[in-house]
């Protein structure tokens, strides 16, 4: 079973933004509203000293509009660091839109959703999240030219998830490196949460390397499609975060680090595509890191997509956004090196080194 547990203490009705312990300064939320189509959406733009806020739009089915404005908070700040530590000249953001992908998405909300991105002029740049596809982008870019992820067909780098899996895949095996003395994955007991786009990429790159793979997701078809496509191994037990296991994968949604589960833990090293997987950042890296679990940052290790879809901007091409994404690999090794010299979480020597380069930033301004 795939879930996210939220912290309650980032959910405190103190005041509706500015009181949220995940705003942390961010310059701009954006709400965005319309009876016609029924779109509902929250836009945060965490930071722009880099460049304009690039953030993929998530479709998701919120218990309350409290939990979407929490989400979207989390998400965009970890765009910034996502965007600085890969050296990318871009600031954080990202876009909710709260309801069923499924049964509530039509073109006419897509279009109206651009239109909201189009008022800011480029200050916000969007692109595909969970519950979107490159199509629902190619409608939004028929109104705004602030859009990445779009089809190739249309001059754009497409589907970012095999990339993303790529990047997730590259940091899992520094991670293996620094852990185990060996990148070598063969023989290695993954376990990945959550087989969408990204997650299924991730078990085919595993699977190459001859990795023991099991998998576990909310959707029982899917499960069986990527188990006869790979030949992993579906989970059938009842609490993954206890089992035995070389490298826990969450590539579903995030806070699965929490209170709850990491008492559990067995995996010697987490490594996964699902943003913000520490339901608190500080005390729950210090909890890891004093468990001797290696926890590969996800804003760093999951940042291919960022990379594939900001060739859009940059008119590189696919061996550059191949170079790039495999250099994830060396970040993620510095990042665990530096965490053990510095004595800190590997967590907070990933944020410190975002935070140096937009500080370099602020002083050219």
């Amino acid at each position: 079973m795939v879930t996210e547990v939220l912290n309650t203490n980032e959910l405190q009705k103190v005041d509706p933004v500015f009181g949220q312990m995940s705003f942390d300064n961010h310059e701009q939320i954006v709400f965005c509203n319309d009876k016609d189509t029924g779109l509902k959406a929250i836009i945060g733009i965490h930071n722009t000293v880099l460049g304009p806020a690039l953030g993929g739009t998530r479709m998701w089915q919120y218990t309350s509009e409290w939990e979407a404005l929490n989400d979207v908070l989390r998400l965009s700040r970890g765009m910034t660091f996502k965007s600085a530590i890969t050296g990318l000249n871009l600031g954080g953001g990202k876009a909710v839109i709260i309801g069923d992908a499924k049964t509530q998405k039509t073109p006419e909300l897509m279009k109206r959703f651009g239109e909201f991105v189009h008022s800011l002029s480029g200050k916000y740049i969007t692109a595909e999240d969970i519950g979107m596809t490159t199509g629902d982008m190619d409608l939004v870019r028929s109104v705004t030219p602030y859009v990445t992820g779009i089809s190739e067909t249309l001059g754009g780098a497409g589907n970012p998830s095999p990339i993303t899996a790529y990047g997730v895949f590259m940091g899992m095996k520094a991670a293996a490196k620094y852990a185990f003395g060996t990148d070598i994955l063969e023989d290695r007991v993954v376990y990945v949460q959550g087989i969408g786009n990204v997650g299924e990429a991730l078990v085919e790159n595993l699977t190459n390397e001859g990795a023991k793979v099991y998998i576990t997701d909310i959707n029982q078809e899917r499960l069986e499609e990527v188990r006869d496509k790979y030949s992993a191994t579906i989970y059938e037990g009842d609490n993954i975060y206890a089992e035995e296991m070389d490298i826990y994968a969450p590539c579903a949604l995030g806070a699965t680090v929490n209170d709850q589960t990491i008492n559990q833990f067995k995996a010697k090293v987490i490594a996964g595509a699902a943003n913000n997987q520490l339901a608190e950042e500080q005390k729950h890296g210090l909890e890891l890191r004093e468990k001797g679990i290696v926890y590969a940052p996800d804003f760093l290790i999951n940042a291919g997509g960022i990379i594939n879809v900001y060739a859009e901007l940059e008119n590189y091409g696919r061996q550059e956004i191949i170079r790039k994404t495999e250099n994830i690999y060396n970040t993620t090794l510095e990042i665990l090196k530096n965490a053990e010299s510095k004595d800190v979480t590997t967590h907070q020597a990933a944020f410190d080194m975002a935070n140096a380069r937009i500080a370099a930033r602020k002083e050219k301004m």
